[in-house]
């Protein structure tokens, strides 16, 4: 590995923790900055130069080993490229790297030989490691489809016929700041992140700038809340800073707990050093002497970088006590949560942090006057930190002119579903949710049609096909009944029943509400049954259940606005919303469900039957002991039947069948068997009102807004 960027070059330079310096940071990337020494300055340009691997004595392979990677097999893959090597008995740096956001793509494996640039190549597995180096090594390269591009790079040579990676369809649409180093630089280097700028705008956010300057300039920025609420960082700063306390604190919430959401580990995994220069910044500015991170037990590997770069930002002098001679002090603790999905709530989560129950109280007040310990306390995410270092750096106009009206900046996707590539996208402000999709993301693999995307997570909203051509922003996801959340971004194709989707997310926050509010415990419970009522079928009724689902049915909406008005806290007020949301877009969708039984998606496996194609059967036998309940007959060489009334719709038949017999049958809808007949003298059940049937006549449904 090559030298540490703070080794000493001359017999003047020598800055550390038992002599901070002011001017670290610029001393190691430009100086010498006390003395002037010719030799000096040329050894700081070169250790810097090899940092950036923009000189090579030899050659280097990077491994994507984020926990993406690692689930795709790069463990395997970085055995085998150190086998190859040792085999061979070659030289080269082997360097784990975090994920570069294309997670479809791993195992990543990346090449770069003196003299030429770094090139990517996408699926290398352990088996295709040997083949591989052979060809690059001898300077050619394997088929096109394993090559994902190259780095774009000043002063090095390029390969002949190979795109660079910034035109490739999923990153050509982002704008990289937060993510700008993750599958780059080596995470467990503090050097490489130095030699990138990292930590110059703590640095001269210290030496140049008060307190107050720091706020300003936040909040000059526009920059919001990354975590979900979307609130204006700077002026939360301010409330903090403007609140007398011996001691204040900051917490950096990593606790992301909405599914597909992995924003934040990501950055964490792969650019550890840009989130503590964020939290050391926003300590600075608030007046805080200690932070935590809270981060949930669940992200080993995340945990164990966070804990590598804090100590050797300690050993740098960059935390700790009297960092860079300002007399700034801060001290940075890891808190493991447990990964309750509620603690990603402000109260809640200083009560985990204190060693409580994760559990919200009433607010105000709130933590910037009075939270962790009852003292002045931050919380912002990781994505919010991330982007403070930037907004110090190129200054907040810079900051500012990208983005929207109302929202500044770029945001970070978790982009996930029925899309043909999944990972990190981070986009500025005002991009579409067309161009995420289909341009980033790739579209709707094997030609299905795009549906909807499920964006903000639990307390988010569906947005259906109308509306692709939204603007990502604060603002613009609230008219469509959506929000943006922390970032995750789940794309639905054309199989994907909105009505099982609200079932899901209701199951999910039935599961994580803390209890303490009966809303929100009991509320959000009956919601979910009212859908698992909804999605059941005519057999696994009984008694009165039929009753109770219409009756659910219409008080649905009621139920829903009574949650989100009388809540404790956001999960609460928010856990009707992909409820609501699929209710505004997807109504046909629960009418089906509701009056017809029936799951257009053919999802909901209790609503659905499956049928023998007569002429397609050939009597093999294979779907008639896949059956659970018995309901296929049929002698062998003969036809095979279902026999409609045992089918529970497990699809074991359909999977079976190597003759594409098999089908789902397609339900008569009761509207159409019977559409002007029925009213409140011939319901079986007798309990709806004329107006209820009426409204379903003419078209309006029952389910009313």
């Amino acid at each position: 590995m090559y030298e540490e960027i703070r080794e000493q070059i001359c017999s003047h330079c020598w800055h550390g923790v038992e002599r901070p310096c002011p001017d670290l940071v610029t001393c190691l990337t430009k100086g010498p900055v006390c003395h002037e020494d010719k030799a000096a300055a040329k050894a700081r340009r070169d250790i810097t130069t090899r940092l950036r691997r923009d000189k090579l004595t030899k050659r280097i392979i990077y491994v994507g080993a984020g926990t993406c990677g690692l689930g795709a097999g790069a463990g395997k893959t970085l055995t085998a490229v150190r086998t190859y090597l040792a085999r061979r008995d070659m030289e080269a740096d082997v360097v784990e790297v975090g994920c570069i956001g294309l997670c479809s793509a791993e195992p990543l494996v990346d090449v770069q030989l003196p003299g030429m640039t770094r090139v990517s190549f996408q699926g290398v597995t352990a088996d295709k490691v040997d083949d591989l180096l052979d060809k690059v090594f001898r300077g050619d390269l394997p088929e096109p489809g394993m090559i994902l591009g190259q780095f774009r790079s000043d002063g090095l040579t390029s390969w002949d016929n190979v795109n660079y990676l910034d035109q490739h369809p999923f990153f050509a649409p982002q704008t990289r700041w937060v993510l700008v180093n993750c599958g780059i630089i080596d995470p467990s280097s503090i050097d490489e992140y130095i030699a990138r700028g990292g930590y110059g705008a703590l640095a001269t956010t210290l030496r140049t700038k008060t307190r107050q300057d720091v706020c300003d300039a936040v909040e000059k920025s526009g920059l919001r809340g990354r975590g979900g609420g979307g609130f204006p960082t700077g002026r939360k700063w301010k409330f903090a800073l403007a609140a007398e306390s011996e001691q204040k604190y900051l917490i950096c919430n990593a606790d992301e707990g909405d599914p597909g959401a992995f924003m934040d580990r990501a950055v964490i995994e792969g650019d550890p050093h840009r989130m503590l220069e964020g939290m050391a910044i926003a300590a600075y500015a608030i007046g805080a002497s200690k932070a935590y991170v809270y981060i949930r037990a669940e992200y080993p590997l995340a945990i164990a970088r966070l804990k590598h770069a804090i100590a050797q930002a300690e050993a740098y002098g960059l935390l700790g006590d009297n960092i860079l001679d300002s007399g700034f002090d801060l001290h940075i603790i890891i808190k493991k949560g447990a990964g309750a999905f509620v603690c990603g709530e402000e109260t809640a989560l200083i009560n985990s942090v204190e060693g409580k129950r994760g559990m919200p109280r009433p607010r105000p007040p709130f933590p910037a006057v009075r939270g962790l310990f009852d003292k002045p306390t931050v919380i912002n995410n990781v994505e919010t930190m991330a982007n403070i270092p930037g907004i110090l750096a190129r200054g907040a106009e810079a900051f500012a002119a990208v983005g929207t009206e109302g929202s500044k900046g770029t945001k970070v996707f978790a982009l996930s579903g029925k899309v043909s590539r999944t990972g990190l996208v981070e986009v500025a402000m005002g991009t579409t949710i067309r161009t995420v999709v289909f341009e980033c993301g790739g579209g709707i693999p094997k030609g299905k049609k795009y549906k909807a995307v499920q964006i903000g997570g639990p307390s988010g909203g569906c947005i259906p096909t109308q509306h692709l051509d939204i603007n990502v922003d604060y603002e613009s996801l609230k008219t469509v009944g959506a929000m943006m959340g922390s970032g995750g971004l789940v794309v639905m194709d054309e199989d994907t029943c909105m009505v099982d989707v609200a079932k899901f997310f209701m199951e999910f926050i039935q599961r994580e509400s803390c209890g303490k509010c009966i809303p929100c415990r009991e509320g959000t419970l009956r919601m979910l049954e009212v859908l698992q009522r909804i999605t059941r079928g005519r057999r696994a009724e009984q008694g009165v259940e039929a009753l109770e689902r219409f009756q659910g049915v219409m008080y649905l909406n009621r139920l829903a606005q009574v949650i989100r008005d009388t809540s404790l806290c956001g999960l609460g007020q928010t856990a009707p919303n992909p409820v609501l949301s699929t209710l505004r877009w997807f109504r046909d969708e629960y009418e089906a469900h509701i009056f017809e039984r029936r799951c257009p998606a053919g999802a909901c496996s209790e609503l659905r039957t499956f049928v023998i194609d007569a002429e397609a059967c050939t009597g093999c036998g294979n779907c008639k002991p896949k059956c659970p309940t018995d309901a296929i007959v049929g002698a062998p060489q003969r036809i095979h039947y279902i026999l409609e009334e045992k089918c529970i719709g497990c699809s074991g038949c359909f999977d079976a069948c190597n003759h594409g017999a098999v089908h789902l049958a397609e339900l008569v809808p009761v509207a159409a068997a019977a559409p002007a007949a029925r009213d409140e003298s011939d319901a079986v059940v007798g309990v709806f009102s004329k107006g209820a049937f009426r409204d379903w006549h003419d078209g309006r449904g029952l389910i009313r807004e």
